[in-house]
């Protein structure tokens, strides 16, 4: 179900820009940032989680610094694509810790999942073991990530309004 995103002015969006990139800041620094009381500040924020403009807020962590010294891409196309399996296979990837991003695509591959792990052994585990075990997957395609160049962790607010 599509819904049309809510109007965002000038206030909201600095909001959102100060929020994604410096999301510890109290809602008194947040209010001075934005020229706004800190209740009308808060009402706002409250406002934009209330409508789902806010997803939720956490911590971004370094994975090497945590022991996930491997990263890859796994490209996948589904053996079948009736509702079950597409069902079956969303829930599984659900329960599997090892992916950090699912996306269903267009073109000649199905899914692209992100995968942080350990290293390769544990790469080779979650792929064999699980991905293709369940005995929903055709084909797969794997790219490790060598260097991370840029990671995407901000959402460019200035291309949301044209």
């Amino acid at each position: 179900m599509s819904h049309s995103p809510p109007h965002l002015d000038r206030i909201d969006l600095t909001l959102l820009a100060l929020l994604q990139t410096e999301g510890r800041q109290t809602n008194a620094e947040l209010a001075e940032r934005v020229n706004l009381s800190p209740s009308a500040c808060l009402r706002r924020v409250q406002r934009l989680e209330r409508e789902g403009v806010i997803a939720g807020f956490g911590a971004r962590l370094d994975p090497a610094r945590i022991g996930l010294g491997l990263q890859a891409f796994v490209r996948l196309q589904l053996e079948h694509r009736d509702r079950e399996r597409v069902e079956r296979f969303a829930e599984l990837v659900q329960s599997w810790d090892e992916v950090v991003s699912c996306h269903a695509l267009t073109g000649d591959m199905d899914y692209l999942l992100h995968i942080a792990v350990a290293d390769l052994e544990h790469f080779s585990r979650f792929l064999l073991d699980r991905l293709l075990a369940a005995g929903l997957v055709a084909d797969v395609n794997s790219s490790l990530v060598l260097r991370v160049v840029k990671a995407g962790h901000a959402l460019p607010l200035t291309a949301a309004r044209p």
